[in-house]
């Protein structure tokens, strides 16, 4: 059971992503890209922990909200640029979940609990972060690893897939081995493992 204020932060953020001006096809439908992404990291944080909290199910849902608006390319394309671009865009998603949780009614302790989740705040010592990552990296491993093998080299796959595996749980770990991915991948993954 779902609180009505749940379900308007839910619509908020779905309509955020709605302006996406980028897209994608699944299912032989296009999407706004973010917003795909945000119904796969709901979809999965059902499938991996059905009983999750309804700020865990916020935090999954509004991972990428809005997104493009801060796009990669106005920082440097080193990995220092990289690793600030990944800090700002978690302080902005957390900071438009923030108004939109405000807004819906959520409590001042509900509301950090989701920034806090956002931005990866006590990643592998709290529990519902870790469990957010796990979802971020399956969704990652099932939907877009298969983008990634088209760009980069077998070497940098394997090194991509190492670093996410590093970052999930054992029970992320146990869930990703049971993903039905194509053979080409499963067989990347073995690398990674096994190195």
């Amino acid at each position: 059971m779902t609180s009505s204020r749940f379900e308007q932060v839910i619509s908020s953020i779905d309509a955020a992503n709605r302006e996406d001006p980028n897209r994608e096809k699944a299912d032989g439908q296009e999407y706004p890209k973010e917003l795909l992404y945000g119904l796969r990291m709901s979809e999965q944080l059902d499938r991996f922990q059905p009983d999750a909290s309804e700020v865990l199910r916020i935090a999954a849902r509004a991972q990428h909200i809005r997104r493009w608006a801060i796009p990669r390319s106005d920082y440097p394309k080193d990995r220092v640029g990289y690793l600030t671009w990944r800090r700002d865009l978690g302080r902005f998603h957390a900071e438009q979940t923030a108004a939109l949780m405000s807004q819906a009614g959520y409590d001042p302790d509900s509301i950090t609990r989701a920034q806090d989740l956002l931005t990866k705040k006590g990643i592998k010592q709290n529990e519902e972060t870790q469990t957010l990552e796990d979802v971020v990296c399956l969704v990652f491993l099932k939907y877009y690893l298969e983008d990634f093998a088209t760009q980069h080299d077998e070497d940098k796959l394997v090194a991509i897939i190492r670093k996410t595996w590093g970052k999930m749980s054992d029970r992320g770990h146990q869930a990703a081995l049971q993903l039905a991915l194509p053979s080409h991948l499963n067989e990347l993954i073995g690398k990674a493992l096994a190195q």
